[in-house]
């Protein structure tokens, strides 16, 4: 029987008191295929991106049939978490420059050779971070979040996670995009290729994204998530409130606002992040 099956299989079964061998047997082959890129949550398909439901339940699976451990590295370092997902094991060999300073990367995820980490952030079990990406301090890439090729996560930059619901589109952050200092993108929001999002913008799956260039409203609709269009350069703005006693006293709400496209002048700014590598 093939993985996805046995996962399927062993997801479906009752919850026990405790896990037979198999049960460990089929999670430990599907944690290395997730750890190694082998198998992720989600996969582009033309242009749409596709979540494998079976790979959530893997994941979840780990959680079901883990035990609280003790997994400290010392008095000093102390940490309880499930046996099945203690930080990954990392070496020279995975060319993932690990910078000193308090960072972590849970078991369970792929981060690709060439990835920057810079101290302190955190890598949560699921995730798939793409070659030459930066990933700066306090920066989140949340449980099964997607971050392509030569991204730059800014300081404190949240890129949010999501397990369940199980059919539920991570955040998706595409090739060559640049997510400012203090961002927030959370439920299942698309970033696509070369978008810019400047420093302090929050953007959830529910939020409405003006296009000042196009003259467009960008939303969720129904199964389609919220997309950031390619090469977009996204500020925080503000719009009025229009009804009501927000709009008798005068009050704005937070809004992202798609201000200009990419340019060579955008183009310069980004790059200087290179230097740094």
């Amino acid at each position: 029987m093939d993985l996805e099956k046995r996962i399927e299989q062993l997801f479906s079964s009752p919850v026990k008191e405790h896990y037979g061998d198999e049960y460990f047997r089929a999670f430990y082959e599907f944690k290395h295929e997730l750890n190694h890129g082998i198998i992720r949550i989600a996969e582009k398909q033309g242009d749409n991106w596709i979540v494998n439901n079976w790979v959530k339940k893997g994941i979840l699976l780990g959680f079901r049939i883990g035990e609280l451990q003790d997994i400290s590295i010392n008095d000093d370092f102390v940490y309880f978490d499930k046996s099945t997902y203690p930080l990954k094991t990392m070496s020279l060999k995975d060319e993932v420059r690990l910078v000193p300073g308090g960072s972590s990367i849970r078991d369970g995820c792929y981060v690709s050779p060439g990835v920057v980490c810079m101290p302190p952030m955190y890598i949560n079990v699921g995730a798939y971070v793409g070659s030459d990406t930066m990933i700066d301090s306090h920066a989140l890439v949340g449980s099964c979040a997607q971050i392509g090729e030569r991204v730059h996560l800014s300081a404190a930059a949240q890129i949010g996670g999501v397990l369940e619901p199980i059919g539920a589109l991570p955040v998706i952050i595409e090739d060559d995009v640049l997510v400012g200092g203090n961002c927030g993108i959370f439920e299942g929001t698309i970033v696509r290729r070369g978008a810019v999002i400047a420093a302090g913008t929050i953007i959830t799956g529910g939020t409405p994204v003006y296009d000042l260039v196009k003259n467009k409203i960008y939303r969720k609709k129904d199964e389609s998530p919220l997309e950031i269009p390619e090469g977009a350069v996204v500020v925080s703005g503000t719009r009025p409130l229009s009804k009501g006693w927000g709009k008798e006293m005068g009050l704005s709400i937070n809004t992202p606002l798609i201000i200009k496209y990419r340019d060579e002048k955008t183009d310069q700014s980004v790059e200087l992040e290179e230097w740094l590598r």
